[in-house]
């Protein structure tokens, strides 16, 4: 019995170290994982940043040095006004030698803001009413004013060349002429190359696939495209690019590509100083998660190696535990000779069973007849063997179920479930024949012989342990002065 509890106990302690360890455990790999996406966020907000600053860099260089730029366009805007006085009809121009002439592209919008002529044959039929329906409006109000507009840096859409553009009205109102700067042959965006600082940021981080700085009209800044084919911002990245574009807010898409998470982080950007579309833009940064999969994957292999080696060192530590204090433990609630309970654990067990209202109790209360005599004649040892027999044979007979306790030298006591074990008077008959065939073999050649009596009480509401201890007293009283190795239940006696 006591090798059970220690079994019993050792087996708690282990579960109980297990739990604790594995709570531990997790509470440690979830707070490094926390750490880990804090450091990717943080890594994301700084490249964030860097590219942010850098725009807003070069915007600023171009505002204190853009407006020669500016004044050449606008002169020789005004020159391509006084050539459209004298010849109207712009197939009679020459755009090869004009753009030999100007250095920079020339464009005729009409009053459908499409390409009908231009120095960049490519772009002839561009349709800015279909591809960019915002800046179409913008272009409406410029060819219907009198004044010339010059953007900001911007993109030439079939190209991915990141230019600069004006706008001058013809006098009738009909047409736009547009004049297109390239800006990466000019000494100010070579030292202030913000499309070089994003090269290196996707080379400097395993972690980020491709930066992309987008005008409003979804075109990506410095993104060379083959054949002169026009490639806009696709779905469903478009969707979240208008949706940014729209609030001002950042916002995320994550899709799986090639097997693999990848998410989209579009930032929006306006400039400080406002030059028509060209100034408002969105930043998309696209980052995988190769290096914080890889560290997680780390953790994740640390945490279970953690967890191993705690699960031996708790089976261990349990194992000695278990050894050093299940004795202790085991007397505390049994008795040290027989194995059964001790008046403590019968106590304790009969008040919560009497506290059940809707069971019925019943209280048995065993005596060996004739102990003394077996402890003066035969020895204190013999009487102990005894004991263990009678212990054993009242735990066999009555069964696991119900409570078996030795609570003084020859006296135990048996708590019982009387609606699970209705014939009462049958099992005291069954333990009375039991004891006797087992007293009778192993004191078969000694001069003395031993019995039990019985008590029997069946509690009522009213009863504790006490008076129900004092009722199954009664009825074990009287079976010793009917003659001994019998039972009486109290009920029967009052």
């Amino acid at each position: 019995m006591f090798n059970n509890f220690r079994w019993k106990l050792t087996i708690v302690l282990i579960v109980f170290s297990l739990i604790l360890s594995l709570f531990i455990a997790l509470f440690d790999y979830n707070k490094l994982r926390k750490t880990v996406l804090e450091a990717q966020d943080t890594k994301i907000s700084m490249i964030e940043d860097k590219v942010v600053k850098n725009l807003a860099t070069i915007d600023k260089v171009y505002d204190l040095f853009d407006e020669q730029t500016a004044e050449k366009m606008k002169s020789y805007s005004k020159e391509l006004l006084e050539k459209y006085k004298e010849e109207p009809d712009f197939r009679k121009w020459d755009f090869t030698s004009l753009k030999e002439q100007y250095k920079m592209d020339i464009f005729i919008l009409n009053d459908k803001n499409t390409v009908i002529h231009s120095s960049f044959t490519e772009d002839i039929g561009l349709d800015f009413q279909e591809c960019c329906p915002g800046f179409s409006s913008l272009l409406d109000e410029r060819r219907v004013g009198d004044s010339f507009t010059a953007d900001g840096m911007d993109i030439q859409s079939k190209t991915g060349e990141v230019k600069k553009f004006s706008y001058t009205p013809t006098p009738d109102h009909k047409y736009l002429i547009e004049l297109g700067f390239l800006l990466e042959d000019h000494e100010i965006f070579r030292q202030f190359n913000f499309l070089q600082t994003i090269d290196e940021l996707v080379q400097e981080y395993d972690d980020i696939n491709s930066i992309k700085v987008y005008n409003s009209g979804g075109n990506a800044l410095g993104v060379k495209t083959e054949n002169f084919q026009q490639q806009y911002i696709q779905q469903p990245h478009k969707n979240v690019f208008e949706k940014v574009r729209g609030s001002g807010e950042p916002d995320e898409l994550v899709l799986v590509e090639d097997g693999k998470q990848v998410t989209y982080r579009y930032i929006p950007y306006s400039a400080d100083e406002r030059k028509g579309f060209s100034t408002d833009r969105v930043v998309e940064i696209a980052y995988n998660n190769k290096v914080m999969t890889g560290l997680l994957a780390g953790y994740k292999n640390q945490f279970l190696l953690q967890l191993f080696v705690i699960l031996i060192g708790s089976i261990i530590l349990s194992f000695l535990i278990a050894r050093l204090v299940a004795m202790p433990i085991h007397l505390a609630f049994h008795d040290s000779l027989t194995g059964l309970k001790n008046r403590a654990a019968f106590e304790d067990e009969i008040s919560k069973r009497l506290e059940r209202k809707n069971r019925k109790v019943a209280l048995m209360m065993v005596d060996l007849d004739n102990f003394k005599a077996i402890n003066d004649y035969l020895g204190h040892g013999e009487g102990d063997r005894i004991l263990k027999i009678a212990a054993a044979t009242i735990q066999e007979t009555v069964g696991a179920s119900n409570f078996a306790a030795r609570v003084g030298g020859d006296e135990f006591l048996i708590l019982l479930d009387s609606d699970e074990t209705p014939n009462l008077k049958s099992l005291a008959d069954d333990l009375l024949q039991r004891i006797n065939e087992k007293m009778e073999f192993h004191l078969n050649e000694k001069s003395i012989q031993t019995s039990i009596s019985i008590g029997v009480a069946i509690a009522t509401e009213n009863d504790d342990f006490e008076s129900l201890y004092a009722k199954a007293d009664k009825a074990l009283y009287q079976s010793k002065e009917n003659g001994k190795n019998q039972y009486n239940v109290f009920e029967f006696t009052t």
